[in-house]
C-alpha cells in the first residue's frame, strides 16, 4: 500500500520464487516510505490450505492496515467510525487485479492502482484509443520531465467496468518498444502498452506516474530474495515461518542501515555487494583506554565507507 502522505506501503499479494517442493505459498506486503520497503505481514501457508484469492485479498488489506501507526490506519476499518486521519493507497501489480482485493480495500477506505491484465475489452479500448492521437498526454519522468516518446490516455469511457468499485478508472500507457521489453496489453510493432486501474482522483499523467514509482518495490523483493527469500530450508512449517520472519527483519534492518549509515550508490546497492564489500570486510574492533579502534585491513576498497558508517552508528547510538 502506499499512503498518499510520507508513509508509503506497496502491497505484493502472492509470491515469487516460492520452494514448490514442500508446497508452502507466501503473501505480504511492503511500506514504501522514503524508499525504506519494510516489509510488514510476512507469512507462509501450505499450498493444501491456501484460502481463495477472494479471502487472502481480505486478510492481506487487514494484516497491512494492522501493521501500520494508529495515526494512519486510524478510519480504515472495517465499520469504524473514527475520523480518516490519513489516505492510503494500495499499489500492486496484476496479481491485486482481483474483484476480492479491490472490494477489501473499498470496504476499509482504501484508494488502489493496480496493473491491469489483458483481454478482449481492454483490447479493444485500446485499439479505438489508438486511431486518435489526441486523446493521449505526454508523459513524464520521475524528475516531472516531459517525454515525448511515450503517452497517457484514459480509456474508462470504452470498458464496462460494473464489476469493478464504482469510481475504478483505467488508464492506459504507451511507449516504444524496446529490446527486452514485458508482453503488452496490445499486439503493436511500434509500441508497448501497459495499464492500470485506480479510483484515484486526478490527471492521468500525474496518476501514471505514481502508479509507476511502485517499479522500485521489485528492488525490495529482490534485496529478500538475496537475504534468503528464495528458498524455504526446513521440513518443519513452523521453523519455516521464523525463517521468513527472520528474512523479513534482516532486510529490514539492512535497509536503514544503508539510509542512515551509508553514502552515494551505497545506499541502493544490492545485498550481494554489501555482503562481499561491507559486511564480509576484513578487520578488527579494537576497546581500550574508553576508546573504540576499528583496524579494516589496509587499502580495502570500502575501508572509507566502514569508517563513515562507524561514526554514524556511534552518533545514533
Amino acid at each position: 500500500m502506499n499512503s498518499t502522505s510520507t508513509n508509503r506501503v506497496s502491497v505484493e499479494p502472492g509470491g515469487k520464487g516460492v520452494v514448490a517442493h514442500i508446497g508452502l505459498h507466501a503473501l505480504g506486503s511492503l511500506a514504501d516510505a522514503l524508499g525504506l520497503g519494510s516489509a510488514l505481514t510476512p507469512r507462509i501457508e501450505p499450498a493444501s490450505q491456501r484460502a481463495p484469492r477472494h479471502d487472502r485479498g481480505k486478510v492481506l488489506v487487514q494484516m497491512t492496515l494492522a501493521q501500520l501507526p494508529e495515526v494512519i490506519r486510524a478510519g480504515h476499518g472495517v465499520d469504524d467510525e473514527s475520523t480518516l486521519s490519513r489516505g492510503v493507497i494500495a499499489r500492486a501489480d496484476n496479481a491485486g487485479c482481483a474483484q476480492g482485493f479491490l472490494a477489501a480495500c473499498r470496504v476499509r477506505h482504501v484508494n488502489f492502482s493496480v496493473t491491469a491484465r489483458s483481454n478482449a475489452q481492454l483490447q479493444s479500448a485500446i485499439y479505438t484509443v489508438s486511431q486518435c492521437e489526441d486523446l493521449w498526454q505526454p508523459s513524464r519522468t520521475q524528475g516531472g520531465e516531459l517525454r515525448h516518446d511515450a503517452a497517457v490516455c484514459e480509456v474508462t469511457d470504452y470498458l464496462n467496468l460494473r464489476k469493478m468499485p464504482s469510481g475504478t478508472r483505467c488508464i492506459v500507457r504507451r511507449e516504444p518498444l524496446h529490446p527486452g521489453a514485458q508482453r503488452s496489453l496490445f499486439p503493436s510493432d511500434e509500441f508497448r502498452y501497459w495499464g492500470f486501474y485506480t479510483d484515484y482522483d486526478g490527471d492521468p499523467v500525474d496518476l501514471d506516474l505514481t502508479m509507476r514509482a511502485h517499479a522500485h518495490v521489485e528492488d525490495h523483493i529482490q534485496r529478500l530474495k538475496e537475504s534468503g527469500l528464495t528458498r524455504f530450508p526446513f521440513t518443519n512449517f513452523e521453523a519455516n515461518a521464523n525463517w521468513l520472519m527472520t528474512v523479513a527483519m534482516a532486510g529490514d534492518l539492512v535497509r536503514w542501515f544503508q539510509l542512515l549509515c551509508l553514502d552515494g550508490s551505497w545506499k541502493d546497492a544490492r545485498v550481494k555487494a554489501l555482503r562481499s564489500e561491507i559486511f564480509h570486510a576484513p578487520g578488527r574492533i579494537v576497546r581500550g583506554a574508553r576508546r573504540v579502534v576499528v583496524r579494516l585491513l589496509g587499502g580495502w576498497p570500502t575501508a572509507r565507507q566502514l569508517l563513515n558508517a562507524y561514526q554514524r552508528i556511534v552518533l545514533l547510538t
